[in-house]
């Protein structure tokens, strides 16, 4: 039986994130940038991590609680060994009716196949620029757009319905766009792009280098024939459209100039347990492993997610402005620690 729960602004709790891992083979100037991610950056300990037995029991309390949906993240999660293992975990959860995963998508071909046959069937691969160099300057590992596209093939021809993902800042890969349209609406593969946001304390944001769904629509239309797309559920984050001749999809994530705090269902539990009711959370979550690992029971544990709900009032992108931006510098969670 379902507990349906509300936080304070009214909204249900649907989405549990699960981050894997804080470690990524990329460095992304806005996410890990290199200069302090360097070879020497220490990574938490395995130990810390949360292991897949202890994933397994949090969803499976969280679905007493409104739980259906999982999204495995990072980091990037590919680099967690055996991976699949936790996916068939989730897949054997009644109450659960989807399982995703974010990935760069550069070891799809490694693992790809074992994580289908473990059930997985939903992948968004972030990918930032379509041209070879300007995709190599922003992961700045010298990985070329090419090898992801050919990645993202071989995760569509074994049976993943592969969804991509862009963000956008100007002067950096704006006019990656239209080209990024044009390849993914002949694949027939969604594209979403997202504004560029201010997770985490490292990547430089201000408002000047947000390019707004506004901005992306009208250079879409410039070159495209359209029309929107309704919502398919509640707190669907990305709006879209359809492309009218041949009905492929793609989606705008306004983050920054449309704020979707209000329909915002999701739980968030960092790679070393920690939960989080927001992506632009302060550091200091609520540490759902140590509960665990002193012994808490079942109900303990489930009374402790629906108070932590409870008293949820996270909507950092309604009230976001240059002031509480500043303000928060340097005190938000690093976004390879709790996901995208």
């Amino acid at each position: 039986m379902v507990a349906q729960i509300t936080d304070k602004l009214g909204r249900p709790i649907r989405d549990l994130r699960l981050s894997v891992t804080d470690r990524c083979n990329f460095r992304c100037d806005y996410c890990m940038p290199k200069e302090i991610f360097g070879d020497d950056y220490v990574f938490l300990p395995k130990n810390e991590l949360l292991t897949f037995e202890e994933m397994e029991r949090i969803t499976r309390i969280y679905t007493k609680l409104g739980v259906e949906k999982v999204r495995i993240t990072g980091g990037e999660p590919l680099l967690r060994r055996n991976l699949y293992q936790l996916i068939e975990r989730l897949n054997h959860i009644d109450g659960i009716e989807d399982i995703g995963l974010t990935t760069n998508g550069l070891l799809l071909k490694k693992h790809g196949q074992k994580l289908y046959d473990a059930g997985l069937r939903r992948i968004n691969v972030s990918l930032d620029a379509i041209e070879d160099e300007v995709f190599q300057a922003i992961n700045n590992r010298n990985i070329k757009a090419s090898t992801i596209l050919q990645q993202i093939d071989y995760a569509v021809s074994i049976g993943f319905h592969v969804k991509v993902n862009v963000v956008i800042q100007k002067g950096v890969n704006d006019d990656q766009i239209l080209p990024m349209v044009q390849y993914f609406k002949d694949k027939d593969i969604e594209i979403r792009f997202i504004e560029f946001m201010d997770v985490g304390n490292d990547n430089g944001w201000d408002f000047s280098k947000v390019v707004s769904k506004d901005e992306m629509l009208q250079m879409i239309k410039s070159e495209f024939d359209i029309s929107p797309v309704p919502p398919k559920y509640y707190g669907e984050v990305a709006k879209y459209y359809r492309h009218n001749d041949n009905g492929a999809k793609f989606g705008l994530i306004t983050s920054v100039s449309e704020s979707f705090c209000s329909t915002c269902t999701r739980a968030r539990l960092s790679s070393d347990g920690k939960f989080y009711g927001c992506l632009f959370s302060e550091v200091d979550g609520f540490n759902v492993k140590a509960l665990m690992r002193n012994g808490a029971t079942d109900q303990e544990l489930e009374d402790q997610f629906k108070a932590l709900w409870h008293i949820r009032d996270n909507r950092y992108s309604d009230e976001r402005t240059e002031q509480t931006v500043a303000n928060r510098k340097r005190k938000k969670i690093n976004m390879n620690y709790i996901g995208g």
